[in-house]
């Protein structure tokens, strides 16, 4: 068992804090100890600051990073040699008219350069594995998509 402590600490109080949805922040700090502070806020639709993370970004962040962290992991271990990896990922949120909501799907995109000597197909066949071992990707309801790109390098 691993615990991730986070604290959230809203800094958009303002001074009438929320007397009025219209007059403060969305603005809050993502704080871990031993850690830079993450400044977050809502998506810009919802009164937040375009210039910082918000939480659905921050879904689809976790789920790219978590599949390229078990990913490589993988090819590691299968002999497939990565020497670049750059995911694309796309999130699709469908909103109801109550305001709520839920991820539809999450795609992930990555395009992946191997070495030469590398086998193209099991690099490919290895985003499936990753994908069912992703700690994240295995907590959500919504499907997760790979439509990865497999490049060799030349040596």
């Amino acid at each position: 068992m691993h615990e991730y402590n986070v604290t959230i600490d809203w800094t958009g109080a303002g001074q009438t804090g929320t007397t009025d949805f219209r007059q403060y922040t969305r603005d809050y700090d993502v704080v871990i100890e031993g850690k830079p502070v993450l400044a977050g806020s809502s998506d810009p639709n919802y009164k937040g600051d375009a210039s910082r993370h918000n939480p659905e970004d921050l879904l689809v962040a976790a789920v790219s990073a978590c599949h390229m962290l078990w990913y490589l992991h993988l090819c590691a271990t299968a002999g497939v040699v990565v020497t670049a990896y750059t995911d694309h990922a796309l999130g699709r949120l469908a909103t109801h008219k109550d305001g709520s909501g839920e991820f539809e799907r999450i795609t992930l995109r990555p395009r992946v350069t191997i070495t030469a000597g590398s086998d193209a197909d099991k690099a490919r066949a290895l985003h499936e594995k990753a994908g069912g071992l992703c700690f994240i990707a295995r907590s959500l309801t919504c499907p997760i998509d790979h439509e990865p790109e497999i490049v060799a390098a030349d040596d």
